[in-house]
Order: structure tokens, then sequence, then C-alpha cells
């Protein structure tokens, strides 16, 4: 049917714009991420979507489509934490690696799904290269599972590169950071640069029932900035709680942090694992909110104990 009738609903400008439905936003993401539309309509849609902005009911449909084209990792066993890795380093170091390896040593299984959206800044799958961590592993207990996107849904790909050609952002942008690209629950750690994306991504996760953690994150990274921790909140089944305060006051002492370049990164993140130098509090405590969630969805998942 193609997407134009979308179009002229999202297209008419911030305040003339109409959004979709939940079911209309999956049939139009749908053929965008099948490819059976022309690149003139999945720009405009592009470009409609920056001007107006997503509601929660949009990406909730997005990620319906997303999900129904997607290669699933894991299995229903397990209960994988999810770092969307797509912004990388410019001014401080990538801890994404570190934070996941930190959850792996906790025993967690832990998926870490990544793009280059920028050439010029340092990602974390080139850190987790050289720390001998390689794409295609299987989602495992206690281990680091690397998942490029176009492995998980090439159609998403291809929509992420968009912004190379017309230079700003779209919907596939924000999506890769709700989304679970498991078989079964996953607790998805979602990032935020921006306020107004904090309130879009919470009434998302409450509607499409996630379980996660959401908090501002360092360059766009989903780890706690290790100088000062951010404000967290949980998600269980789309319940939302407050688990930490955004870290007030002045600074008393910085952490020593390595340059911000991939092998330097990697020396830093093996000397931490190995207790030659000291987790940064901020992402101790991120990794202690995350075992806390991890614990609360396990308590759902198992039967409800007979009653005698």
């Amino acid at each position: 049917m193609g997407i134009s009738h979308y179009i002229k609903e999202i297209g008419r400008g911030k305040d003339g714009a109409r959004a979709l439905s939940r079911e209309q936003a999956t049939d139009l993401f749908g053929q965008v991420l099948d490819g059976t539309v022309t690149d003139l309509e999945v720009g405009a849609f592009c470009l409609a979507m920056r001007i107006k902005g997503e509601t929660p009911e949009e990406m909730a449909g997005f990620l319906d489509a997303t999900r129904a084209r997607s290669t699933l990792q894991g299995s229903a066993d397990l209960v994988p934490v999810v770092l969307p890795s797509y912004n990388g380093a410019r001014k401080l170091p990538v801890l994404t690696p570190l934070l996941a390896l930190l959850l792996a040593q906790g025993g967690l299984p832990v998926l870490v799904h990544s793009a280059a959206t920028d050439s010029v800044r340092v990602h974390a799958p080139t850190v987790l290269g050289l720390l001998g961590i390689a794409p295609g592993a299987a989602v495992a207990a206690g281990q680091v599972s690397l998942a490029p996107t176009d492995t998980l849904c090439p159609g998403l790909k291809r929509l992420l590169d968009v912004r190379r050609v017309v230079g700003l952002r779209n919907p596939a942008h924000s999506l890769v950071k709700l989304m679970n690209p498991c078989v079964g629950r996953a607790l998805v750690v979602g990032s935020y640069t921006h306020p107004e994306y904090a309130v879009s991504m919470a009434q998302t996760f409450e509607l499409v029932h996630a379980d996660a953690l959401l908090l501002r994150g360092t360059e766009g990274e989903p780890v706690a900035d290790p100088r000062r921790a951010p404000q967290m909140d949980g998600f269980v089944a789309g319940r939302r709680q407050r688990l930490q305060d955004l870290q007030a006051g002045s600074l008393q002492q910085l952490p020593d942090l390595p340059a911000p370049d991939a092998e330097a990164t990697a020396r830093y993140t093996r000397a931490v694992l190995d207790g030659d130098l000291p987790v940064p509090a901020p992402l101790a405590a991120q990794v202690e909110h995350i075992l806390q969630i991890h614990t609360q969805i396990h308590a759902q998942l198992q039967p409800a104990k007979a009653t005698p």
C-alpha cells in the first residue's frame, strides 16, 4: 500500500501533525524495515517524525514491527541484561564494556548490541574486541555476547544509516535504546541525553510492560557517568520505581580515568576487572541496581507456591 497516507498525517508540521495509533505505526514501520517503500518516502518519514516527535504509542508500534522482523537472541530460560551501545566515546572513555563485564562477573547473561553511527568516535565493539570478545557468541550466564545490529535486523541498520545522508536522527535511534532483542524477558538498560527523552522513554517502557533500567547515559552510552551518579529508575513489567536520585553537591574527588582511545580504555577495563583499580562508584551503584531489578524479574518468573 505504501506509506504516503501515513506521511500525510505525521507530516503536517509540529502543530498540525496527528499521531498514529500503535497498529498504524506497526504497519508503517514494518514497510520501512522491509524495504518496500521508496527512498523518498523513507526520507519523508524520517523528517516528519523528527519534527513531530514520537509518541509512546507510535514507539510501541515501531517496537512491535521490529520484533516481528528480528533474529531473537538467547532462550526463554534466560533473562539477559541488554546494553544498547550506539553513541561511543568522544570526550570520555566508553565504559559500556566495563559495565558489561562487571555484570558478567556477577553471573548475569549480557547482550551488547551495537552499530557505529559516528566514524570519529570510539565504539564499544572495538574495546570489546581488544578484550577478546567478538560478535557471534551465544547469550549465556556469566558471559558477554556482542550482536551487530545488522545481524539482529538488517532493515533497522539501514534506517540507522539514513542519518549519514540527511544528518538528523530518526525513530530508529530511539528505538534501539528501548528494544528487547531476546526471546523472552530481558532487562534493557536504556539511556538518554536530553531530558525530554527521559519522559518519553519512561512512558514507552510503561506502555510495553518492559523490564528496564533508565538513566542519563554518558555521551549517550547506557553507563553511568563515572564522575557523578545520575538518576536511575527501574521498571519491572512496566512498573516504575525510583532506584537512585541524581548525585547532588560538589564533587570531592574525580576518578582517575583513561584517555578515550580504545587501547587505553581496554587496559583500564582489564585493570578494574582484575581489582588493580577501583570500580567508579556510580558504575558500582548501577551494577547493584541492575542486580536488584534482575532479582525482582526472577521472583516474578518463579511458579507460585502451591497452597495446602
